[in-house]
């Protein structure tokens, strides 16, 4: 795949342009699956097949090896299948399209290459990825946005006033490491045992259609999982045009990753007529049908990611959005987060949209950024994108939502304490008469704090991996408790 062009590199071809950064369009290139051992004779046909696709998925350390040979040394080998047993919060799920995408020219050290590479940090996290010293955050916790409290029924989320999230399915076609949902989405690891739904599929659809039926002030819903693309389609378009027969919904929104980890879902035949009715049926009723992704690294987008994204807004989708997650060795320097959002604009229209911070979720610490830090790259990417296409990068504040990085009330950087407030009542607090004066807390991963705030939070958290543990535990156990009284 032919490289992004870094400020460095264009400053060196344009000497004076004296830019921080400067743009070039770089051509979409899909990599050549062939070079990689185990693909050397897939054909192009079965290539673009979503049904190779999702059994050619690589699941386990065994499959990884029968892919890449002895491209990869093994201790690259040994360090993943580590991870697996003592950190990874989600199992190993991971396309060949996505595969594919990691060291995408090949190298002359492809261990070290494979190492280094932004997509392989976030799917296939190891061992030696995560810190020794706070693998978590004293506040982790496995539901650390607190959806489940917030259930109004089973897996829909009535967080904002106006807004839902419908956790449709706990299934993904690719299994991010860093996954906000941990708790439910995937198979349990052998850290994490994973919240299961206890009704029956359809009887939890059912109820989400009849919560927002019966409750007018909900005018926007994000149907999401897991994964929508791992909904069989028949099943997700009933699902769709019950929903477009509420009167008061006027905004839909489908989350799928899939769009860039197996765009060749997107473009199966069955699927895009479906896609295509649906968007007819919204444009019909005045209801806005978007798609939103999540792209995290440039190399990402390929010739068939921009031919999938261009096919749904083709069939009818208002727009196809971007909202990313800002992870330490993915995406967090301005040369990355500007190349990115231009491949997604120029290569695949996609438009970028958010991105988050990674949530304070177990063993995750390795990937979070600062706020300062996300404030200074929130600064360093304006300017150079159109104004509706310059992202923003937002902080997830537990029992408050999403927040964009320079509205915090108040900033304690030696601790690491960023203060918040909000504007609205979640679902659990239409009672509390503080819940609009309160301030909130979130918390910087403590490694990127000044000596002082480290040695503060090695006084006060105790046994942090414990403790985090234990919190994990009993946010668990709360979500379990809240479906009981839910199904009650």
């Amino acid at each position: 795949m032919t490289d992004l062009i870094t400020p460095e590199l264009a400053r060196s071809e344009q000497p004076g342009d004296g830019q921080p950064y400067l743009y070039r369009r770089a051509e979409l290139v899909e990599p050549d699956w062939t070079r990689l051992p185990g693909w050397k004779d897939v054909t192009a046909e079965e290539w673009r097949s979503v049904q190779w696709q999702r059994s050619h998925c690589v699941k386990n350390v065994k499959q990884l090896r029968e892919v890449m040979g002895d491209l990869l040394e093994d201790r690259l080998y040994d360090d993943l299948t580590r991870d697996q047993a003592e950190r990874a919060t989600m199992s190993m799920l991971l396309p060949p399209q996505m595969l594919n995408t990691i060291v995408p020219s090949g190298a002359a050290d492809y261990t070290e290459a494979f190492y280094a590479d932004p997509v392989r940090r976030y799917m296939l996290p190891v061992f030696s990825d995560r810190r020794s010293d706070w693998p978590s955050h004293p506040h982790a916790a496995r539901d650390s946005l607190h959806e489940h409290e917030m259930w109004a029924t089973e897996g829909l989320t009535h967080r904002y006033p106006t807004k839902v999230l419908a956790e449709i399915l706990p299934t993904c076609p690719q299994y991010c490491g860093h996954c906000t949902r941990m708790d439910l989405v995937g198979n349990s690891t052998p850290v994490i045992d994973k919240l299961k739904f206890v009704a029956k599929p359809q009887t939890r659809l059912d109820d989400m259609l009849d919560y927002l039926r019966r409750t007018p002030g909900v005018r926007d819903v994000v149907v999401s999982g897991g994964d929508v693309a791992n909904m069989p389609w028949p099943r997700l378009e009933t699902f769709l045009t019950n929903l477009l027969e509420i009167e008061n919904i006027r905004d839909i929104r489908l989350a799928t990753k899939a769009l860039m980890g197996m765009p060749q879902h997107w473009l199966s035949s069955d699927v895009l007529g479906g896609v295509e009715r649906v968007a007819r049926l919204a444009r019909d009723r005045g209801v806005m049908l978007a798609m939103h992704t999540h792209v995290n690294a440039a190399q990402s987008v390929t010739p068939l990611v921009a031919e999938a994204s261009k096919a749904m807004l083709e069939a009818g989708l208002r727009d196809v959005r971007n909202q990313g997650v800002l992870m330490r060795g993915v995406n967090d320097s301005i040369p990355q987060l500007l190349d990115l959002c231009f491949a997604l604009l120029d290569g695949a229209n996609i438009t970028p949209y958010y991105f988050y911070m990674c949530d304070m979720i177990p063993f995750s610490e390795h990937w979070r950024v600062s706020v300062r830090d996300a404030q200074h790259l929130q600064h360093g990417i304006l300017g150079y994108l159109p104004g509706f296409a310059t992202p923003r990068i937002v902080c997830d504040v537990p029992y408050v939502g999403k927040r964009w990085v320079h509205q915090l009330s108040e900033y304690d950087e030696v601790r690491g304490i960023s203060y918040w407030k909000k504007n609205y009542r979640t679902g659990i607090e239409q009672q509390d008469p503080e819940a609009l004066n309160r301030t909130y807390e979130y918390y910087d991963p403590i490694d990127t704090l000044p000596a002082e705030g480290q040695d503060w939070w090695t006084q006060h958290a105790g046994n942090h991996l414990a403790e985090a543990e234990a919190r994990a535990a009993a946010s668990r156990t709360a979500a379990e408790a809240q479906k009981l009284l839910d199904i009650n």
